[in-house]
């Protein structure tokens, strides 16, 4: 076992944007050097038709139930609605339809507007996570069933079709989508030096910037070079749904934290990176 402390001096990447100068800060608290590049940006849908049209089939009692992926998705889509209708109106209709909540976020969302969930599904917070919740609450099916998704910048097909298979009637509510950044600049240098391996590990926080990350590197035609240098560098995920993005592009896991906060990530990583990264490039 390595009795290194922390990050020791290692280079760390990370593809994270909003939180951009947290992530900086929480990996030279650690003792790494940090290499952060954006890879997405947040472009809010303006005089979104479909949370209109949402709206109006949520007061006119169209919906059975409806699934709330995100905490800012869901207070984006409560102000969106609130353009045309009353916050009462609003209260009184979630009120009677069935809500879920993937998280404590959105459970907090709902709060806020004296809005409380019928479900709120247990961690780590999957699609197949919220099936289940779901199935769990109709054990005699779905057959029929009305069901609103608020979606969460990329569209969760494999929610929409499982729901679809079970015979719901699914309608996804986009309120906010990812682009990339307007410069992309810093990305490719940061996908340039992790090919070159320059880079000791790979922090992964969000789903989307797998997305982003693998668009660039097709432009490039640059994905099995990223793919061949990510066997000697430690990449750790977030968690679960990080996960089976990574997954979905044949990329590596090694380490997910015991909670998804990125304090906790940033510190478990470099408590164990050492020993797992010494395995890694071993074999």
């Amino acid at each position: 076992m390595s009795t290194k402390k922390g990050f020791n001096g290692l280079t760390i990447a990370a593809f994270e944007s909003r939180m951009a100068a947290e992530m900086t800060r929480l990996i030279e608290r650690h003792g790494g050097k940090p290499l952060v590049a954006p890879s997405m940006q947040e472009i809010p849908i303006e005089n979104n038709p479909q949370a209109l049209a949402f709206g109006e089939k949520l007061l006119n009692a169209q919906y059975d139930m409806v699934i709330f992926l995100t905490g800012v998705g869901t207070r984006s889509l409560v102000q969106a609605i609130q353009t045309k209708f009353s916050l009462e109106l609003i209260q009184e209709a979630l009120g009677n339809t069935i809500l879920v909540t993937r998280g404590p976020k959105s459970v907090v969302a709902l709060k806020e507007n004296n809005v409380v969930p019928k479900v709120v599904v247990p961690e780590p917070n999957t699609w197949r996570d919220v099936l289940e919740a779901i199935k769990t609450l109709k054990p005699d099916g779905m057959k029929g069933l009305r069901i609103a998704v608020q979606e969460y910048g990329v569209s969760n097909e494999e929610l929409l079709d499982a729901l679809r298979q079970l015979g719901a009637l699914v309608t996804p509510v986009s309120v906010y989508r990812w682009a990339l950044p307007d410069d992309i600049e810093p990305l490719r240098r940061l996908l340039k030096h992790i090919i070159e391996g320059q880079v000791d590990a790979l922090l992964v926080t969000n789903a989307v910037q797998i997305e982003h990350v693998m668009k660039v590197l097709e432009e490039t035609r640059k994905v099995d070079e990223f793919r061949m240098a990510l066997k000697m560098v430690l990449v750790a995920s977030i968690g679960e749904i990080t996960s089976e993005r990574l997954k979905h592009y044949d990329l590596p896991i090694d380490i997910e934290p015991s909670h998804s906060k990125m304090g906790i990530f940033v510190k478990e990583t470099s408590e164990h990176i050492h020993e797992l990264l010494d395995q890694k490039r071993r074999t």
